[in-house]
């Protein structure tokens, strides 16, 4: 079985308030399905963190290294990888090859009649704890975001970006306070500062006194304090901050986490595997920060699909203990056949049948992008 094309299927009209300062907005096009179709009529289905533009500008160069391949995933990424390593590395082609990955092992997957998280070595648990992730807001605006988010059944929430650390230090502690009386003492809580929004001014200090303030509240752990490239302000704040520190989410490629993970400049680290190259380079990351005992927490400010590999990656690595979920979002809710579901203690099944596990709803991918899915044989 050979790939024999490759198609994008963009999301438009209902991109989820992501609290960027540039302003995004529902019709912004920042997520992209790839769609793999081999000459048998099996097709595979990826996603990228990155508009389709971006993406078909990056599968004009690997298309002709993608036509006539065999469907072996962790192969075919590294030879991607090694080909384009000087265009685009780390940036919009590792992003497409993200996507790539994902479709690749959905297809293998679905070939060898197996879950990817079994493909992968093993599978360590069927079901995890989703939090739900979603934006901050003034006390007021916040508390009904909570309130919805525990009537899904969520028994942990992240909140993050919106005005935190933005306006003041009193806001910031409001906030937090609001959120802890709302939601009780027994649903965790994360804060997600959102240190890579552009122009983020604060540094160590402030992250150190505000992780300080967030213990108080029992807050799980702080998110994005700094910003995403200050590994020297991450190594003194995951020394001396009295809760976890997480971070990462923005790095591409398995050797950008090698000194974040050797150097321990974080608790608990987030990867994208819609961008950083994609299940292959995150289960390799994972297994590292595994052997240096770090916390593997995917990064799923995406889709679907990229819901659906996080599932897969948490069941196959051994210490796992969150899936992110992004709650509402109608790129989760509408591309999926069967609504995810938590059960009565908050978590979520992982799907044991093949490839990524999910059956897709073509109506609301058509919904998003105006394109339906290429019917698959298997």
């Amino acid at each position: 079985m050979k790939i024999a094309d490759i198609r994008t299927i963009p999301l438009v009209g209902a991109t989820p308030d992501g609290g960027w300062e540039q302003g995004y907005d529902p019709g912004d096009n920042l997520h992209t399905l790839v769609e793999i179709i081999t000459d048998e009529g099996v097709t595979g289905l990826g996603s990228v963190f990155t508009s389709t533009r971006l993406v078909s500008g990056s599968l004009a160069l690997l298309r002709p290294m993608l036509v006539g391949e065999s469907i072996e995933p962790a192969r075919v990424a590294e030879k991607l990888h090694q080909a384009t390593f000087w265009q685009g590395r780390g940036g919009a082609v590792t992003h497409a090859i993200s996507g790539i990955d994902i479709a690749l092992w959905d297809l293998f997957g679905k070939i060898t009649s197996q879950p990817i998280s079994r493909l992968l070595g093993g599978r360590y648990r069927d079901r995890i704890k989703p939090y739900g992730s979603l934006i901050m807001a003034e006390p007021d605006e916040l508390k009904p975001r909570l309130q919805a988010a525990m009537d899904r059944g969520f028994r942990a929430i992240k909140m993050g970006w919106g005005p935190f650390g933005r306006v003041s230090k009193a806001l910031d502690e409001t906030i937090v306070r609001t959120a802890r009386e709302t939601i009780g003492p027994d649903i965790e809580l994360m804060v997600d500062a959102g240190g890579s929004d552009q122009y983020w001014p604060h540094g160590y200090k402030w992250a150190l006194e505000t992780a300080r303030m967030l213990a108080n509240y029992d807050v799980s752990w702080f998110e994005e304090a700094l910003r995403p490239d200050d590994i020297e302000g991450y190594i003194k704040l995951t020394e001396h901050a009295p809760l976890p520190i997480t971070g990462c989410e923005v790095l591409t490629r398995r050797q950008s986490f090698l000194p974040w993970i050797e150097r321990r400049a974080v608790d608990y680290i987030q990867p994208d595997a819609t961008k950083v190259g994609g299940l292959t380079e995150e289960f390799r990351i994972a297994m590292y920060a595994y052997d240096h005992s770090i916390l593997f927490v995917p990064h799923g400010w995406n889709t679907a699909v990229g819901l659906a590999a996080d599932l897969q990656l948490v069941a196959a690595v051994p210490t796992a203990r969150w899936v992110e979920y992004i709650t509402p979002s109608p790129y989760i809710e509408d591309l999926v056949s069967a609504p995810f579901s938590l059960d009565e203690e908050g978590f979520l099944t992982i799907s044991d049948q093949s490839g990524l596990g999910i059956v897709w709803n073509d109506e609301g991918i058509e919904k998003h992008s105006g394109m339906r899915l290429t019917p698959s044989a298997l």
